[in-house]
């Protein structure tokens, strides 16, 4: 059995209409569920503000909260916020100030039917691959011992 269609998204915005902050000097983001009926909004994270400079533990608190995301949108982000949040499985994903929630949702909704987008396919492999059953759990289960 499949696993349905969806997607977990964040967007870092601080006015949850669009995205208008940077990765690490974020103080907000929206998280959606996109399926291809449409989407709903799935929760806020909300994040002090923090030193800048040099401050890498700041990244943390939010690389947590994305974990389980297949993207987030910001309008900039450094390398090593990259890094930690493709090893937890998130698509870091660029995109203008005047770029709208509702609009990108809209996108990749069509996207998300349509097909023939790197990460979102690379999303949904995952995401199929991890729901299938174990076989060797399984046959632990019925008793198998080799």
């Amino acid at each position: 059995m499949q696993p349905p269609v969806r997607l977990k998204l964040a967007f870092a915005s601080d006015d949850r209409l669009r995205v208008n902050q940077h990765f690490g000097s974020a103080t907000a983001f929206v998280m959606y569920n996109l399926t291809p009926q449409g989407a709903t909004v799935d929760g806020f994270g909300e994040f002090p503000e923090e030193a800048m400079d040099g401050n890498e533990d700041k990244l943390l608190a939010k690389v947590d909260f994305l974990t389980g995301c297949d993207a987030v949108f910001v309008l900039a982000i450094g390398a090593s916020a990259i890094k930690q949040l493709l090893a937890r499985g998130v698509q870091p994903i660029r995109v203008g100030e005047s770029d709208q929630i509702e609009d990108l949702l809209r996108d990749i909704g069509i996207a998300l039917n349509e097909g023939g987008v790197p990460w979102i396919e690379r999303a949904l492999a995952t995401r199929e691959k991890s729901a299938q059953p174990d076989r060797f759990a399984a046959m632990e289960e019925e008793g198998w011992d080799g």
